[in-house]
């Protein structure tokens, strides 16, 4: 049977094959991108995201090697293949977010379907928010995973 044929491949972003390892780097000392992220971890039943916080040691090699801020972290980055990274090959902001969905796949992909609109229009909303959260949703208090598998998912912590 082809691919593209089989029971819910159109729900699938890659096929089955696909070896890269896509990694979002999210604010560890923030509470809502915490949140997101344990979000990401239940959602994504095949475990393809890895993720890392901004402000571990992988994150600021990637981000000085990207020309990216170091210290203010007003954005999550997503990069598409942490193993095979291009310069430029990374999503921030809404951009991130709505890639994050897309590739973990499913009923969830219909998330990323929100890039139709401009991100012109998505991302003040979203720097808006980057700029209170640590006001409305508070600093993060680091607490167990909720599944001991999902560690393994971290390429830092």
């Amino acid at each position: 049977m082809l691919p593209l044929l089989r029971p819910g491949a159109w729900l699938c972003l890659q096929p089955m094959t696909d070896q890269r390892v896509p990694v979002l780097l999210y604010d560890g000392t923030c509470s809502l991108c915490n949140g997101f992220v344990r979000l990401l971890l239940r959602i994504d039943a095949g475990g393809r995201m890895r993720f890392a916080p901004l402000q571990s040691a992988p994150a600021q090699e990637f981000l000085r090697s990207e020309g990216l801020p170091t210290e203010s972290f007003e954005s999550l980055v997503f990069v598409p293949d942490w193993n095979s990274r291009a310069a430029g090959a990374r999503l921030l902001r809404t951009d991130g977010a709505l890639a994050a969905f897309r590739e973990i796949g499913g009923a969830w992909r219909a998330v990323s379907w929100l890039r139709v609109l401009p991100a012109i229009m998505r991302d003040p909303v979203y720097r808006m928010v980057a700029r209170t959260r640590h006001a409305l949703f508070g600093e993060f208090k680091p607490s167990p995973l909720g599944n001991p598998d999902w560690e393994k998912r971290f390429i830092a912590r």
